[in-house]
């Protein structure tokens, strides 16, 4: 990509019970203003205090499926993290709530690349817009 990420200064929530994992995803977003929690209950609170661009969901662990909720009721872009495959309902589930994309564990390493392709297919003028972005799916 040239020049400057679209994920510059964007505001993301990333939330997850792994520790390892809140640190990992926050090393490989330099250029974002991170914000983590490690429960349902922390995640809630920071929804509720500060403005979000983009979340980063664990399913397990958290109730990602009830923060997804949240997000969505305040207009903020969601991902699902997942350390095991979605089954088909999981996939039906997760979009029917509000998901863009969802990332499995494995591929975290490439969380830019995933949330710099939402964002671009999210954008007015791009050839994406309007479609599901399936991430790790395709």
């Amino acid at each position: 990509m040239k020049g400057e990420s679209l994920l510059e200064g964007k505001r993301i929530l990333i939330v997850d019970d792994e520790v390892d994992v809140l640190e990992t995803l926050s090393g490989l977003l330099p250029m974002c203003d991170i914000s983590t929690a490690t429960s349902f209950e922390e995640a809630e609170r920071l929804l509720q205090e500060r403005d979000f661009d983009m979340a980063v969901l664990d399913i397990m662990g958290v109730d990602g499926y009830r923060i997804l909720e949240l997000a969505g009721a305040g207009d903020i872009t969601a991902v699902m993290l997942t350390a095991h495959a979605l089954s088909p309902e999981d996939t039906v589930k997760s979009f029917e709530k509000g998901a863009a994309s969802y990332v499995p564990k494995e591929k975290m390493s490439e969380i830019a690349t995933y949330l710099e392709d939402i964002l671009e297919a999210r954008n007015p003028g791009s050839q994406k817009k309007g479609k599901k972005y399936l991430g790790a799916m395709a």
